[in-house]
């Protein structure tokens, strides 16, 4: 760590910044704004695409591909206050969409990526 008088009130800055938010940044802030949830191993090729669709209206997340249970992979999530969980299966493989939770409110319902994506901005907006 290179400690000098610029990047020292910017550390401060940081450290109030986490303390105020209790690590749950504002949604354009966030690390990881969503993270793809599949049901099971089967799926994890259909949440990659859903990651690849949303990288390129500019959305950070990640695809959480181990092998847990959904509601441990939500628990997880929630823990690691991402603001968006987008969980896929089998029905919305099939249709071409995701159902999107959101992090302390739960269920929002079933949406497109496109869709989602107009959402996110909506609400960074």
């Amino acid at each position: 760590m290179i400690h000098r008088a610029p990047f020292g009130s910017m550390e401060r800055f940081i450290s109030i910044l986490i303390e105020h938010t209790g690590g749950k940044f504002p949604l354009w802030l966030a690390p990881d704004q969503f993270a793809v949830l599949p049901i099971s191993d089967r799926f994890n090729d259909y949440a990659a695409a859903i990651e690849k669709e949303l990288g390129a209206f500019d959305i950070r997340g990640y695809v959480d591909d181990r092998s847990e249970k959904v509601g441990r992979k939500i628990r997880d999530t929630e823990m690691n206050k991402v603001p968006f969980m987008l969980i896929v299966g089998e029905k919305e493989e099939e249709g071409g969409t995701v159902s999107v939770r959101r992090q302390g409110e739960g269920d929002i319902g079933t949406m497109t990526a496109a869709e989602f994506a107009n959402y996110f901005q909506e609400q960074v907006d």
